[in-house]
């Protein structure tokens, strides 16, 4: 079983949203997926009850944040949304259930300053040091050619972690979100720059890159 997780401390920077469209990627390609959801505010577990029934068989959901996580025992692919302000022992026991962590990065001065703290705490995670989980840090609900998205991609260049992809500021995946699917379950004409910007997310996390070496 593929385990990855969306996280980072501070609220409002995509994590659902990162986390919905990589489960409705492996779904829509045909893997089982477990989508589970640590979040007080259910958001995943929301997005997965606006699912179509045909859909709504490759995709199993836990309300983490209210009984233990049991995947299904077909699960190809388990995707954590993981709270908001989550630090100390629980980020590492939610570290401890992955190989992989994707952190959501905004483009504005708090959320750059926050992403600093953060980041640098997960460094110290004793898995994180060894290498046993890999990081991978996403510029999410992008404007390009900002000064602040400037800002954004020169900080994320000095990280010691990779910046694997770029998202727009787009009202897809708003679209997306209200039928309970992904960016890559819309018409293709619609959404091809989003698809476009999904492949170099995509292509880590189907990559050794991404997994414990």
């Amino acid at each position: 079983m593929r385990k990855i997780m969306v996280l980072n401390a501070k609220g409002g920077c995509g994590k659902t949203t990162i986390a919905t469209n990589i489960a409705s990627f492996y779904a829509d390609r045909g893997d089982y997926v477990t989508l589970a959801d640590y979040d007080p505010q259910g958001s995943s577990m929301e997005w997965l009850a606006a699912r179509d029934t045909e859909r709504f068989e490759e995709i199993t959901g836990v309300p983490a944040f209210k009984q233990p996580l049991k995947p299904a025992s077909n699960t190809d692919y388990l995707i954590i949304d993981a709270p908001a302000a989550v630090h100390g022992r629980q980020m590492s026991d939610l570290i401890k259930r992955v190989e992989s962590v994707i952190i959501p990065v905004l483009p504005s001065p708090i959320d750059i300053r926050a992403a600093t703290h953060f980041i640098h705490d997960i460094l110290l995670n004793g898995k994180v040091s060894r290498k046993q989980t890999k990081l991978a840090v996403v510029a999410n609900r992008v404007r390009e050619n900002t000064l602040i998205y400037d800002k954004l991609r020169r900080f994320l260049k000095h990280l010691d972690i990779p910046m694997i992809g770029t998202l727009r500021d787009t009202q897809n995946y708003i679209r997306a979100a209200e039928k309970g699917i992904g960016i890559f379950e819309l018409a293709p004409s619609s959404v091809e720059q989003d698809l476009e910007q999904w492949r170099s997310i995509t292509r880590w996390l189907n990559s050794k890159r991404s997994l414990p070496g």
